[in-house]
């Protein structure tokens, strides 16, 4: 190899062991749904990644928000963003427990390319989702 080159080189597999791509799944609750069983679907959906080979990175709950548009007849719903990483195999069986799971309104899956994201401390109990929730509620009307 050239010398000239052999530093971009390096750096090229550097860069692209530094950022490897990953899955990103949102969806979208009912929001009459109480919330043990949205920590139930939450942990339900990571096992299912698991279970298939993935490794769940990150899973942050972003609280009941209004719906652009109606979905099947709801005004509002409750968003998860779960984000998850594996070969790919996952996202099929993850889907397919979303697509007949009758309480799951809506859900997308994209393939992020970049960084990892920093994981966080998945909040239970619910005094911290309320928390988090009543500060970005505080946060909207500031």
């Amino acid at each position: 190899m050239d010398p000239f080159l052999q530093p971009l080189a390096q750096a090229t597999t550097t860069l692209s062991t530094m950022s490897q791509p990953y899955y990103e799944t949102m969806y979208i609750l009912r929001p009459d749904i109480p919330e043990e069983e949205v920590e139930t679907h939450v942990t339900k959906y990571r096992d299912i990644v698991v279970e298939a080979g993935g490794e769940v990175l990150d899973t942050q709950m972003r609280g009941k928000r209004r719906l652009a548009y109606p979905i099947a007849k709801h005004r509002e719903g409750i968003y998860v963003q779960l984000n998850h990483n594996g070969d790919g195999q996952q996202v099929g069986p993850l889907e397919r427990a979303m697509r007949l799971s009758e309480d799951v309104i809506r859900y997308l899956t994209v393939k992020q390319d970049g960084p990892l994201p920093t994981p966080r401390s998945l909040t239970t109990g619910a005094s911290g989702a309320g928390e988090s929730a009543a500060a970005a509620t505080e946060t909207v009307e500031a």
